[in-house]
C-alpha cells in the first residue's frame, strides 16, 4: 500500500500516538489537550483519518500503530526530495550542507551508509 503523507497536525499528532501506543483513545484525547490544544472532537477527527490513511487502528477505544515512525519519515522525506530537488539526493544535500562544514565522523557515518546503499 502506498502511504500519503502526513499534514503537520497529522504528524505531530503520530508523534504522539508513536511515544504511547496503544493507548486507549480517551487517555490519547487527554495528551492531545496537553500536548497541542486539541480539543475532543480534533482528536477523534484525527483518529478517523489516520485510521482511513492506514496508519493506525482503533479497536475498543484503544488505538494502535500500523505504520512506524520510521517508515512515515522515510515516505515524507522522499516526497519531499522528489518534489524540491526532482528527486536529486546530491542536489538535497548540497542544499542541506549549505556551506556548512561536517566532522570526521560524520563523513565516515555517511560514507558508510553509501557504501551499505550503493547499487553497484
Amino acid at each position: 500500500m502506498e502511504k500519503t503523507i502526513l499534514y503537520d497536525g497529522e504528524y505531530k499528532f503520530m508523534q504522539i500516538v508513536w511515544d504511547a501506543a496503544p493507548v486507549n483513545s480517551g487517555e490519547l484525547v487527554r495528551l492531545c489537550r496537553e500536548r497541542l490544544g486539541w480539543k475532543k472532537s480534533t482528536t477523534y477527527t484525527t483518529i478517523k483519518k489516520l485510521c482511513e490513511k492506514g496508519y493506525i487502528v482503533n479497536e475498543h477505544a484503544t488505538v494502535s500503530v500500523r505504520i512506524p515512525r520510521e517508515e512515515a519519515q522515510s515516505a515524507a522525506t522522499a516526497s519531499f526530495v522528489d518534489r524540491t530537488f526532482d528527486g536529486s539526493l546530491p542536489g538535497f544535500i548540497a542544499a542541506f550542507l549549505n556551506g556548512r562544514k561536517i566532522t570526521e565522523s560524520e563523513a565516515k557515518r555517511i560514507q558508510s551508509m553509501i557504501d551499505e546503499y550503493r547499487g553497484d
